[in-house]
């Protein structure tokens, strides 16, 4: 008969935080939409979209992991991008195991900075990213290139999510430097955000497809409410910009432009929710929101 011992051991589940880290555009939100299979986190191939922690939740067999989305690591005057940055921080110093995005055509001295910034030398994985644009041999190469910081992190796996990579290739190895601990969450559940604040990322990234040049940047999202019913969620959403101009850009002439952010927007919306969403635009402007700290916090960041 098994001793208690050994019934104990094999009951055993591991739970941890798993804070995903890299550079603006790395593909950090991409690889955990992928992991989770699902389209929660906003994607978009213009560097720092992502403004703020989030979690997203993966089951590996009975062992839970939370990985943390973060902001791209990079240096910055502005306010909004030292929020960011300070954003990304805190989630490498708060969590079990860090992995770390470093896109294979990257130079090795996007780490170096990484290794800087980890102030409290917490546990990494390297994750070797979009191996699918260049050749084995480049790979090869890139991987020699850092060897030479053998020691300081702890695994280091090529990842194609288009291609050959497995989601067990990476979950099975980040599964094994998280603590063991019974579930944080409830199983079944992919993330621990608001379905509101789901729905305002995914209209930000709307604004990202469909709005050129700067004017993204410069642009938040209120969502001013959420009325769920049995067939279809009802949501009205106020765009926030800093300059007069940047309205008329948003809505567009004959309101285009708003219509079509507000298509892609409701689009994402029923992709995620099954049913039909019934999604109302408005636009307001507030000048200089992100200069300002009393700007940032009206809409929600946390600013010291």
């Amino acid at each position: 008969m098994p001793s208690y011992n050994n019934q104990r051991k094999k009951l055993m589940t591991k739970c941890g935080y798993v804070s995903v880290v890299g550079r603006p555009n790395a593909g950090k939100s991409s690889l955990l939409n992928w992991l989770v299979d699902e389209k929660i986190a906003m994607v978009s191939h213009k560097a720092n979209a992502t403004r703020k922690r989030s979690n997203i939740i993966v089951m590996n067999g009975d062992d839970q992991i939370i990985f943390v989305d973060t902001p791209g690591l990079h240096q910055t005057e502005k306010l909004l991008n030292q929020y960011m940055l300070e954003e990304a921080l805190k989630a490498m110093g708060d969590c079990d195991v860090i992995l770390f995005l470093a896109p294979v055509t990257d130079q090795v001295s996007h780490y170096e900075d990484f290794l800087e910034k980890n102030k409290k030398n917490t546990k990494h994985i390297l994750l070797l990213t979009k191996i699918d644009f260049v050749s084995n041999e480049e790979l090869l190469t890139k991987m020699d290139e850092y060897k030479k910081f053998e020691g300081t992190y702890e695994a280091i796996i090529p990842v194609s999510i288009k291609r050959s990579t497995e989601r067990s290739d990476i979950l099975n190895v980040v599964t094994q430097y998280l603590p063991e601990h019974p579930p944080l969450y409830d199983t079944e559940i992919m993330t621990t955000e608001h379905l509101r604040d789901i729905f305002k990322e995914f209209i930000r990234e709307a604004i990202f497809e469909n709005i050129s040049d700067e004017i993204p940047y410069e642009t938040d999202v209120l969502i001013n409410k959420v009325e769920e019913k049995p067939h279809i969620d009802v949501i009205k959403a106020t765009i926030i910009v800093q300059k007069s101009t940047q309205k008329g850009m948003i809505i567009g002439k004959g309101a285009v432009a708003i219509k079509r952010v507000g298509k892609t927007a409701r689009e994402k919306i029923e992709q995620l929710t099954g049913k039909k969403a019934y999604l109302e635009l408005f636009v307001s402007v507030k000048k200089g929101w992100t200069k300002s700290k009393e700007g940032l916090k009206d809409l929600g960041y946390d600013v010291d």
